[in-house]
């Protein structure tokens, strides 16, 4: 029998949570996401649970070249950021506040602690001492208030952070409120909510929140002066061809010695046969992601297997902002035509579990298990007749390579074969992310995060950063501030039941499955693969 620990001191919610992992209400990693984004540090929780913490790795090796194949996106500023790869990129020199682990635990970095109140409407945070910038500059707490304060500003184009932070933004919701954020002293920053919020500590570890120097220009390429408390600086950045990432020379970081001294990043464009090329011909040590028929023929060139199981997935979404997609008894035929298991089937070879077309998967805490849906593509003609739209051609536009391009090719084989009038639209990425927020009916491919009410509160409410639905439903904002105010997992859960039910019905996704990830890296090469895809780069090592 395990003993769980009481630990005096603890936030009561994190005692509640080692309670619900005794009771098998909720997982290890669950457990380890709860506590940890409360404050409790990671050893703390694994004690709390009986379990001995993680062995720290053994000291790397120093030196040496890690040559990658991702694609290089052009770099934005941080906030506007909409896709990994990009911050993989600006991690090198560009830190966070928290990060979150393979193993589900938040852990400070650029902040050493942190601390929640009962209601989670205040957080307390540690900043880490001794941080400097690679200019010299000290790193304080007035450079972690400023962060809030960027943050928080919703007449920035393109913000990925305004609506992640609702609880400190002002009565228009445009901006920082006064007293949201105070400098306690030079170690201290506390943030006053005016609403409770369980996943402030979630979204800080999120890739838009990288933390930037107050001599950043807002809106510019971050590499362009790049300014920041991380190992490396970025010596080249070539966008659609390659990025090198050298140590940065003079600057002593904080946490130590990096063992890399450089890292590459080679674009292989969206072919993952090109991936594969690159790797028979030893022109890349690891990559980004491997997936579909690619996995075997990189297990062929015995490289090892890297896995991690997810909440990541693919949305194929109708936008009501389209006349196409405004009457919600077409979109529910649409969504009802689809076999699930068949877009899994095609699209990822089966590797992955079956998504329900509300966007909450079953590793999330919160997760209501719904009465399974009732498929119906016999019904998409009639839906179709009685709007109208027979005769209507219907656009699934994607990107033009790869899973998604598959799962999209199979989606619209079964819409036609339902009766619908279809055309499959595939465009290069550096076309289709121009306007992934404004197709009428395209595919999305979204990360996984640790809790379901992050992707749902940016997806689908009316304030939503990344609301590419056009959904505005009042019972649906509601039913998700209600959400994000209760620490309890069986408590957000009936929450959970109202906010899966209203994006089932509104018919908007059609969301088959959740992917398990997979990459590849050569032996003696020591990587790992990151459920959101982050790059921690400091972690990286060569044998």
């Amino acid at each position: 029998m395990k003993l769980f620990r009481s630990l005096s001191g603890l936030h009561p919610a994190a005692q509640m949570h080692a309670e619900e992992v005794r009771a098998g209400k909720l997982s290890r990693r669950e457990f380890l996401s709860r506590a940890t984004a409360l404050g409790v540090s990671t050893v703390a929780a694994y004690n709390m649970i009986g379990l001995a913490a993680p062995a720290m790795a053994q000291e790397a090796k120093v030196g040496g070249i890690l040559r990658c194949a991702m694609e290089v996106k052009a770099l934005k500023d941080p906030r506007t950021a909409d896709w990994p790869q990009i911050s993989n990129v600006y991690r090198g020199w560009l830190e966070y506040l928290i990060q979150y682990n393979p193993d589900g635990s938040f852990e400070g970095r650029l902040l050493e602690s942190w601390e929640a109140n009962a209601d989670a409407t205040e957080y307390t945070l540690k900043v880490r001492q001794g941080v400097t910038w690679n200019n010299g500059d000290a790193f304080t707490a007035e450079d972690v208030a400023r962060q809030f304060a960027r943050w928080c500003d919703a007449s920035v184009e393109g913000s990925a952070t305004a609506s992640r932070f609702l609880g400190l933004m002002d009565a228009e919701g445009k901006a920082l409120r006064e007293g949201a954020v105070t400098v306690v002293d030079a170690a201290t920053v506390k943030l006053t909510l005016t609403s409770s919020d369980v996943a402030v500590v979630p979204n800080l570890a999120d890739y838009p929140c990288a933390v930037v120097h107050s001599s950043f220009v807002d809106g510019s390429d971050p590499a362009a002066t790049p300014i920041g408390t991380g190992p490396y600086v970025p010596k080249e950045v070539s966008v659609g061809q390659r990025a090198i990432l050298v140590r940065a020379e003079g600057h002593t970081w904080w946490a130590g010695t990096a063992p890399l001294d450089e890292v590459h990043y080679i674009d292989f464009g969206t072919d993952a046969s090109a991936m594969v090329a690159l790797a028979g011909s030893d022109e890349i040590d690891t990559c980004y992601e491997t997936n579909g028929d690619f996995i075997s023929q990189m297990d062929a060139l015995g490289w090892k297997k890297l896995e991690a199981t997810t909440a990541a997935t693919t949305v194929f979404r109708m936008n009501s902002l389209s006349d196409t997609y405004k009457d919600k008894a077409v979109r529910q035929a649409i969504q009802l035509a689809i076999d699930p298991q068949a877009v899994l089937d095609i699209g990822l070879a089966g590797l992955g579990t079956l998504g329900e077309n509300h966007h909450a998967c079953s590793v999330h805490p919160e997760y209501f298990a719904l009465p399974k849906q009732t498929m119906n593509a016999a019904g998409l003609a009639a839906a179709l007749e009685a709007a109208g739209m027979a005769e209507t051609e219907l656009e699934l536009i994607s990107l033009d390579g790869g899973f998604e391009f598959d799962a999209s090719a199979n989606i619209a084989a079964q819409l036609t074969a339902a009766g619908a009038k279809v055309k499959h639209t595939a465009m290069p990425g550096s076309t289709f992310w121009n306007d992934w927020q404004k197709y009428p009916f395209s595919a999305t491919g979204w990360n996984h995060r640790p809790l379901a009410v992050q992707n749902m509160s940016l997806a689908y409410t009316s304030t939503g950063s990344w609301n590419e639905t056009g959904m505005a439903n009042p019972d649906f904002d509601a039913a998700m501030a209600r959400a994000l105010a209760l620490a309890d997992a069986d408590a957000r859960r009936a929450e959970m039941e109202t906010l899966e039910a209203i994006l089932q019905d509104e018919g908007y996704l059609i969301q088959p499955y959740w992917r398990s990830l997979f990459r590849h890296a050569k032996e003696g090469v020591n990587v790992d693969m990151h459920p959101s895809f982050e790059h921690h780069h400091y972690k990286w090592s060569l044998a």
